[in-house]
C-alpha cells in the first residue's frame, strides 16, 4: 500500500518548529527593543562641547532654570541657552578656563581661535517628530522640571532620567495630582510637599479661587484628607487640580496632531 501523505509532508514538523523559533526570536527582539531602558534612552548621557555642571550652577549657586531656558514659560520649546547667555557671566568669570574655549571661540573677538559660530550642544531629550509637547502648558499648571527631567540640580553631567515614553506620559495625564505643585515652586527642584506650610498653602489657594479657607478644607475632608498635620503631594495635587480645572487629555489627538 502506498503512503497516504506525500513525501514533502515529512518536513512539515521541522518547518513548524523553525517558524515558531522565528516568531519567538522576533518577540524577544521586540521586547528587548521597546520595553527596556535602551529604547527609552534612560541614562543617556552624552558629552557636551562645554562640560556645564548643573550641580554647580543650579545646585550650589542656586541659578533659576529660567535664566538659561528662558522660553519655557511661554513657548512649547524649552530653548537651550545661546552663547550670549553664557557670556553674560563668563566674560568676567573664569574667562581663561580651558573648558570655555568653545564659548570664547563663539563670543570673544580678541580670542585667537574666534570663529563666531554658536555652541553646538548635544540634544539629550528627543521627542519624536510625530508627537507634540508644549512646555509652557505644563509649567504654567504646576508641573515641575523635576517631574520630567529628574534632579537636574544634582547632576554634574545631565542624563535622561525619565523614560518619557507614551505610557509614561499617559500615567501622569490619568492622575495629574501626583505631579502638580504651587506655581512659585515649579523651578524649586528640592521642593517637598510635606515641608509646605499648610496655612500658607490654603490661604494662597483661597486667594486664587475666591473661596474661603474653610470651604477648601471641607472639600479636602470630603475627599478623605486630614486637615491637620503635614500636607501630602496627593492633597496638594488634588486641590490644585480642582482649583485650576486641570483635565489632561488622554486621547491620541492630544499629542499626535
Amino acid at each position: 500500500m502506498g503512503n497516504f501523505f506525500p513525501r514533502w509532508t515529512n518536513l512539515v514538523p521541522l518547518k513548524i518548529l523553525f517558524a515558531a523559533f522565528l516568531v519567538a526570536t522576533g518577540l524577544a527582539a521586540a521586547v528587548a527593543t521597546y520595553w527596556t531602558k535602551g529604547y527609552s534612552a534612560v541614562g543617556y548621557q552624552p558629552d557636551q562641547p562645554i562640560p556645564f555642571d548643573h550641580s554647580l550652577h543650579a545646585g550650589q549657586l542656586g541659578m533659576d532654570c529660567r535664566y538659561c531656558h528662558s522660553h519655557v514659560e511661554r513657548s512649547s520649546h524649552a530653548n537651550v541657552p545661546n552663547a550670549q547667555t553664557c557670556w553674560n557671566c563668563h566674560s568676567q568669570i573664569k574667562t581663561n578656563s580651558e573648558k570655555l574655549v568653545p564659548l570664547r571661540a563663539a563670543m570673544d573677538e580678541s580670542f585667537a581661535g574666534y570663529t563666531g559660530k554658536p555652541i553646538e550642544w548635544v540634544k539629550i531629550h528627543k521627542l519624536g517628530d510625530y508627537a507634540y509637547f508644549n512646555h509652557s502648558v505644563h509649567v504654567n499648571r504646576g508641573v515641575s522640571c523635576v517631574s520630567c527631567h529628574g534632579k537636574i540640580n544634582e547632576m554634574k553631567v545631565v542624563w535622561q532620567d525619565k523614560s518619557q515614553t507614551m505610557g509614561w506620559c499617559l500615567d501622569c495625564h490619568r492622575n495629574p495630582a501626583t505631579a502638580l505643585r504651587p506655581l512659585d515652586q515649579v523651578t524649586n527642584l528640592d521642593w517637598k510637599a510635606e515641608e509646605t506650610d499648610r496655612s500658607s498653602f490654603y490661604a494662597a489657594l483661597a486667594h486664587q479661587t475666591g473661596l474661603k479657607v474653610e470651604d477648601l478644607e471641607k472639600r479636602a475632608q470630603q475627599r478623605g484628607f486630614e486637615t491637620t498635620g503635614a500636607l501630602t503631594q496627593k492633597e496638594i495635587g488634588s486641590q490644585l487640580k480642582e482649583a485650576w480645572g486641570v483635565h489632561p487629555p488622554e486621547s491620541c489627538s492630544a499629542c499626535h496632531r
